[in-house]
């Protein structure tokens, strides 16, 4: 990529914009060699940094943040939600998951329980009512799906959710919210995907 890191300057702050196509190790590699630059800004001031374009996880947030503050002693804010889930969202994205890192739970959910994961999460189960299931990319559940699942928790709408049989009162796919009725829960869906602004089951 030609230039994954972009720096630019407003009037309160410095903007780090990193492209959406960027891997990782792109934008560190990138990164590193315009910190010497963007050293050279701050002789004298403390105007905070703002990281925002590309959706991170929080273990990349952590490292580019490093990254400066260890030759800066600045403020570093992201435009990247911390949090998994519908408060955390702070906008809409679609990126391809067909590569994901994935997180494994062997074993049925009960109520009460709550599984969060950046990645995609396979439950070896089934996700009982009262059960929480979060994951930043997909959600596959082996058996049954009655309790809350919510796929593409930081935003992406490429997220989906499959499952033996969707039997939940409500779905969630990035900032999407799909109420099931009585009617659906009946035609036995196994497979929910975002298409035109709206959630759908096949």
């Amino acid at each position: 990529m030609r230039n994954p890191v972009g720096i630019s300057m407003k009037k309160d702050e410095i903007i780090i914009r990193i492209s959406e196509k960027a891997t990782h190790d792109e934008t560190i590699e990138c990164l590193n060699k315009k910190i010497p630059a963007l050293k050279k800004l701050y002789k004298t001031e403390k105007t905070p940094i703002c990281v925002t374009g590309k959706i991170l996880k929080n273990r990349e947030i952590e490292e580019i943040k490093e990254i400066i503050t260890k030759e800066i002693d600045v403020k570093v804010k992201f435009d990247s939600p911390k949090e998994l889930g519908l408060h955390g969202i702070k906008k809409a994205f679609e990126k391809d998951i067909d590569n994901s890192e994935t997180k494994f739970y062997k074993g049925n959910m009960r109520s009460g329980q709550k599984i969060e994961f950046e990645g995609s999460l396979v439950i070896l189960g089934d996700v009982n009512g009262g059960a929480e299931v979060i994951a930043g990319e997909n959600i596959v559940v082996l058996g049954v799906l009655r309790g809350l699942a919510h796929a593409g928790a930081k935003g992406n709408k490429k997220a989906i959710i499959a499952t033996n049989r969707i039997e939940c009162p409500q779905l969630r796919i990035a900032n999407i919210v799909k109420e099931i009725e009585k009617e659906e829960i009946e035609q036995e869906y196994k497979y929910a995907f975002i298409e035109n602004d709206k959630i759908t089951m096949e």
